[in-house]
């Protein structure tokens, strides 16, 4: 299968391309960063391109298996100020426009494309409900975002493409993302939760992300949204609990939350609230997770299985 992955060179995407050309598939990234893209993994074909039109790249979409748009600047990267809420918003909404241009032009189009999202799409949440992908958007700045970014290819549809949007949770993994910034407190016996600690956090090892996207590809009566986290969301101080455990430190020092939202301003909602989401798509149609239990995904990230 040819598969074309637009922000290939982030963390899902490294990961995805390496898995997928293990499995044979011919798979080309997308990048804007030439630097980054000299560390994809061997076989992976790279292409550049400024994640806002389809110009240099556009021909790729002809005759491609598979479309996997998982492009946008980093949601927790830097302080969000006007401008950087703006680039986030932009980064997404361009390189889904760009996504469509290519669609739109190709005689031979992809049969599949797998839109990116976030578990943000259901707002911050103070409260136990379970969320499913039947659950409403929210109304904050990420729900926003989250929504805007997945109409930006909803005109697929029109053109017969099958369309998975993939609503992710927090991705574990020892190569980037939350989980190093996580366990670096619990290094230096500094680690707790983080204010209350009652805000839950729809997990998923990187694995499993990974081997839900492969079952998405490969699953023809795939469509529509799916929430891409683990089976078993935590609170915020089991989590330091397990990392304490797992790592034979303690989980004692509390960050409160008046002393997070200074340091990380409206950012800090991406930290003192939460979603206690749950993938009810992907378990009703088979999906088996190998890390479901976040107490045994720590010690396999650090190597302890």
């Amino acid at each position: 299968m040819r598969v074309l992955i637009t922000g290939g060179t982030g963390l899902i995407g490294r990961a995805l391309s390496a898995a997928l050309v293990t499995d044979g598939h011919e798979v080309t990234a997308l990048s804007r960063d030439p630097i980054e893209a000299r560390s994809m993994p061997d076989g992976v074909l790279l292409y550049r391109w400024d994640a806002e039109s389809a110009d240099g790249w556009g021909q790729l979409a002809d005759g491609a298996e598979a479309i996997i748009n998982l492009a946008g600047a980093g949601i927790g990267d830097k302080r969000w100020s006007t401008k950087r809420k703006q680039e986030i918003r932009n980064s997404r909404i361009r390189a889904g426009q760009a996504v469509m241009a290519a669609l739109n032009a190709a005689q031979s189009k992809p049969r599949t494309l797998i839109q990116a999202s976030a578990v943000g799409y259901y707002g911050g949440q103070e409260n136990d409900m379970e969320i499913t992908e039947a659950s409403p958007n929210g109304d904050d700045f990420l729900a926003g975002v989250c929504h805007d970014w997945e109409m930006s290819t909803a005109p697929a549809v029109g053109l017969g493409i099958r369309r998975p949007v993939i609503r992710t949770g927090v991705v574990f993994s020892t190569e980037g993302g939350a989980f190093p910034r996580l366990k670096t407190p619990f290094t230096f016996f500094v680690g707790g939760p983080l204010g209350n600690g009652e805000q839950w956090l729809p997990w998923i090892h990187i694995e499993d992300s990974v081997r839900a996207i492969q079952f998405l590809l490969a699953d023809e009566n795939a469509d529509g949204p799916y929430n891409l986290c683990g089976p078993n969301p935590v609170r915020n101080k089991e989590l330091a609990d397990d990392m304490a455990e797992v790592m034979g430190r303690t989980s004692f020092l509390r960050a409160p939350g008046i002393a997070i939202r200074p340091v990380l301003g409206e950012m800090a909602s991406m930290v003192l609230e939460g979603q206690r989401a749950v993938p009810a798509r992907l378990l009703d149609q088979g999906f088996a997770f190998k890390h479901p239990e976040l107490n045994a995904a720590i010690r396999d990230l650090l190597g302890m299985e």
